[in-house]
């Protein structure tokens, strides 16, 4: 696949990344593996770490997966001393593990809202806190998947709002307290995103909620998983080097428009069901 990066980006580096037995987090690994890095793929079932790192290696790249539950911070832990074991000390650290369902908040329960938070916020602070003392000094890099729902409060999606900005304001506390350790740290705020298994959740109608969904985005269209995957690539580069405690939204100006047409689109579609 044709790039805008020049070759080897990441030669050198390892890279841990939660979250990337499927959907964007595995393109990112995919990407990043293309760039010359050594991956390590945590997640919870094993089975899809295994297959993803190994589709990185029939690629020619570098790469294993570990399993552990990011809300689980010792299981973590040791699955973090395990890709450092393998792979020596760590570049890049990404959180993207994360949960979500369609959901109005009267009807949630309070173990469905605190799933998402303890997956997305909880896990997100697990991830980066067993990087910190395995990071190569002076010189890491640290990224969180957060959403467009960090900003725009969205019906059906309380949980997932909560979750996001807390994520947002983990972000930029930490690049305050670590940047004197040369630890920068930064997100990056998806809205949709084509051909993901999130997004076929909260598309429960198909082509009929897309339409709707792709109303409120001024593009009029989804991000693709290599966009995605070239933004996590260009902030984890030397082109980013003064890039720090920043959010930054990839959702073709969905932001700017709102969320009523996606929340109305849930609503409906629980409703419906």
């Amino acid at each position: 696949m044709s790039s805008v990066f020049r070759a080897n980006l990441l030669s050198g580096q390892h890279a841990v990344i939660t979250g990337a037995g499927s959907g964007i987090n595995k393109r990112i690994a995919e990407r990043f593996a293309m760039q010359g890095a050594r991956i390590s793929i945590i997640g919870r079932n094993a089975e899809k770490c295994a297959a993803a790192a190994a589709a990185i290696r029939a690629m020619g790249g570098e790469a294993a997966g570990f399993a552990a539950d990011v809300r689980h911070a010792d299981e973590l832990g040791r699955a973090f001393q395990d890709a450092h074991a393998q792979f020596g000390p760590i570049d890049i650290s990404i959180a993207g593990a994360a949960g979500n369902f369609v959901a109005e908040a009267a009807a949630m329960s309070s173990n469905g809202f605190r799933t998402v938070i303890d997956i997305d916020l909880i896990g997100t602070f697990n991830t980066f806190r067993a990087a910190l003392p395995l990071l190569t000094p002076e010189r890491a890099n640290l990224l969180a998947i957060s959403a467009v729902q960090s900003v725009l409060p969205t019906a059906a999606q309380a949980h997932v709002c909560a979750a996001k900005a807390g994520i947002d304001m983990l972000v930029r506390t930490l690049s305050i307290e670590w940047a004197g350790r040369g630890v920068r740290c930064n997100a990056i705020a998806p809205g949709p995103v084509a051909d993901t298994e999130g997004m076929k959740r909260l598309a429960p109608d198909g082509e009929a909620s897309w339409a709707r969904l792709l109303d409120g985005i001024p593009m009029r269209r989804a991000a693709e998983r290599d966009e995605i995957a070239d933004l996590a690539l260009f902030l984890c580069s030397g082109a980013a080097s003064y890039i720090n405690g920043t959010v930054i939204a990839i959702d073709g100006g969905q932001s700017n428009l709102g969320s009523l047409p996606f929340g109305d689109m849930l609503v409906d579609s629980l409703q419906a069901a």
